[in-house]
């Protein structure tokens, strides 16, 4: 991955743990990374009883390239290591993990325009 595309990622991750904050969420880790297996979630936060597993997906404003939109680039493949991660994480903390009642996947997609700002925001819930 290039580093342009690393800090693009970076400062979408950034934008969307503010506003999930600004939401009443509380977020639990970012850029978690289970020992057990390759990848990274890219933020795992509480929203009320939920614990819930975000993959950020980021393009630059005027992009021609990928998907239609960059929620479309989570696909089956990328879905079904999310679940893995997820599940090694939990593994991994055993009994530290922030009591919840559900467990829930979500996708949280925006274009960011020259300057860093959100041009396009969207959230979909249970994604996954």
């Amino acid at each position: 991955m290039t580093a342009a595309r690393q800090r693009l990622g970076r400062e979408a991750e950034t934008l969307v743990a503010e506003r999930l904050e600004r939401a009443g969420w509380s977020l639990v880790a970012r850029n978690a990374r289970p020992s057990e297996m390759r990848g990274e979630i890219d933020l795992i936060g509480l929203d009320g009883a939920a614990l819930v597993f975000v993959e950020v997906k980021a393009r630059r404003a005027g992009s021609t390239r990928g998907p239609e939109t960059p929620a479309m680039a989570v696909g089956p493949r990328k879905r079904a290591r999310l679940r893995g991660l997820a599940a090694a994480w939990l593994r991994e903390r055993a009994y530290d993990v922030p009591r919840h009642r559900e467990l829930r996947f979500d996708v949280v997609a925006l274009r960011l325009d020259a300057a860093g700002r959100p041009v396009e925001y969207e959230h979909l819930r249970g994604a996954l």
